[in-house]
């Protein structure tokens, strides 16, 4: 059990975390209309629960939307969300598309369901958005998120690349945010215990094993443990990049360095 003390901390911790987020990346404006992404896992909970929070500020006036999309996994309990959505007094739309047979499908024996079922899934709330109008799009992705992916570009990918906080799809037609980027993951899980939100379990990228993302993620934890302070760190570096101190020859003309202003001292 915990005390309202307890959860009054926790709740204000984080809330300070995504104002602190909107307000770094312009995230969330006057006006917009924002589709919050539901899975039914404890980050999409809180994201909806915190930005709800936003919403009482005077300082910023916006409105929300909650969406789930019902992908028709086995087993998978279509009543919690529209249940939880009607109790906290949201606007939702529940949208259901049958991916999971694809996925199915198309995925070999052995291969991981991960990026087919994302691109599905991205592509069919990208047609909600422009259908409801959203001016933005909210995934739940946290702190811990981005360090994993930025790791597993890195040791996998060849390439020094996380999830950006706030971009424009493709086709220019959506910004997608990310309100949690400087939420932890550890504070997220107990702030959904402590709300006992109606979590749903994944029974599909999340019960498949051996997965890449939780070796990263085992390794992170174990670094955490021993090491404490390093992930902390590591989120800060990414925040802190000197491009003249890479490689990379697109962001830095260093054929012409004689030319270029300093912007970083000698290392």
């Amino acid at each position: 059990m915990f005390t309202e003390k307890e959860i009054s901390i926790k709740a204000l911790k984080l809330r300070k975390s995504v104002w602190q987020a909107s307000t770094d990346f312009g995230m969330i404006e006057d006006g917009d209309k924002i589709m919050v992404c539901l899975s039914g896992g404890k980050d999409s909970y809180t994201m909806l629960n915190l930005l709800m929070e936003m919403q009482k500020s005077p300082f910023v006036k916006f409105d929300i939307v909650a969406v789930n999309l019902d992908q028709k996994q086995p087993g998978y309990p279509e009543h919690i969300l529209p249940e939880y959505f009607e109790t906290i007094g949201v606007e939702y739309r529940i949208v259901e598309k049958d991916t999971y047979s694809v996925v199915m499908d198309k995925t070999p024996e052995g291969k991981t369901m991960c990026s087919l079922c994302s691109r599905l899934r991205r592509g069919n709330l990208y047609s909600i958005a422009k259908e409801i109008g959203a001016t933005k799009i909210a995934l739940g992705h946290h702190r811990d998120d981005l360090i994993e992916t930025m790791f597993l570009n890195l040791f996998f990918g060849g390439k020094i690349e996380s999830m950006s906080p706030k971009y424009k799809t493709d086709d220019e037609e959506h910004i997608v945010i990310r309100p949690l980027v400087y939420c932890k993951e550890n504070d997220i899980e107990e702030y959904s215990q402590m709300m006992k939100f109606p979590i749903i379990p994944c029974n599909l990228c999340g019960s498949q094993e051996g997965l890449q993302r939780q070796v990263i993620k085992k390794m992170l934890s174990d670094w955490g443990e021993k090491y404490p302070g390093r992930v902390e760190s590591i989120f800060t570096a990414m925040q802190n990049i000197h491009p003249s101190h890479m490689l990379d020859r697109d962001l830095y003309d260093f054929k012409d360095v004689e030319n270029l202003v300093q912007l970083v001292p000698e290392l």
